[in-house]
């Protein structure tokens, strides 16, 4: 990849990291900082960029990212980062090459859902999304602080693109902010079905394969884009 292709690729993720902080706020997550949103940086793949923790969701831009270096310091731009963001997301990047982006706010359904310690079941269309896709950290340590409690998340997500984190709330990862945060929105809507639909019937396991692969073809980064376009508007900056 050029210089220029890389910066252009970069600047893209950088704007899309935004307009994710973005329509997490506008769906009134992570007003009390309790999230983030990160993007591996196409060169410094061992870095990701990440809102510093003194900017509010609402008012994310493209230029107020920070990049997060491995042993998180911020190696560029300016401003704080959440530490825990660091101690989470960093193991995630490192486990997963594939991961461009991981998403994770404390959410009305999601943390609720979280505590219960159970998985999603294919009870809805979305919830097939993660049919066999996702994983459960059964774990109490809901203050991670350090970068063995990010590694033990890393391991129980594996190759999913999710995983429900006990007593705490959802984690997702994608190949692009996009496809992390639709998976995010996602999984949210899933979560709370299961809290409404206490005596649900699953479909079954084949019917629930079938939806996953044509969901997937269809791929969550379109919900990211409707999403945007409802939540955030036109005039995005």
């Amino acid at each position: 990849m050029t210089e220029r292709a890389t910066q252009e690729v970069r600047i893209a993720r950088q704007g899309e990291l935004a307009l994710g902080y973005r329509l997490f706020a506008s769906l009134r997550w992570g007003d009390l900082g309790d999230g983030h949103i990160s993007a591996r940086d196409p060169e410094r793949t061992d870095c990701f960029w990440l809102l510093p923790s003194h900017i509010a969701f609402h008012t994310a831009r493209a230029e107020d990212m920070v990049l997060v270096g491995p042993d998180g310091q911020v190696v560029s731009g300016d401003g704080d980062i959440n530490q825990s963001a660091y101690y989470i997301h960093h193991p995630v990047h490192s486990a997963r090459d594939d991961a461009v982006s991981a998403a994770h706010v404390h959410t009305a359904w999601g943390t609720p859902f979280a505590a219960e310690v159970r998985p999603i079941q294919p009870i809805t269309q979305e919830s097939c999304f993660f049919f066999e896709n996702h994983a459960l950290f059964d774990d109490e340590e809901v203050q991670v602080q350090d970068i063995d409690g990010g590694r033990r998340i890393a391991l129980a997500l594996g190759n999913n693109s999710a995983v429900i984190l006990r007593n705490h709330g959802l984690l997702t990862v994608g190949a692009s902010v996009a496809e992390a945060v639709g998976l995010f929105v996602l999984l949210e809507r899933s979560a709370e079905a299961h809290m409404k639909a206490r005596h649900a019937k699953p479909i079954s396991a084949q019917a629930a394969r079938y939806a996953r692969e044509d969901l997937m073809r269809i791929g969550a980064a379109s919900s990211f884009q409707a999403l945007v376009e409802r939540h955030v508007g036109p005039n995005r900056f």
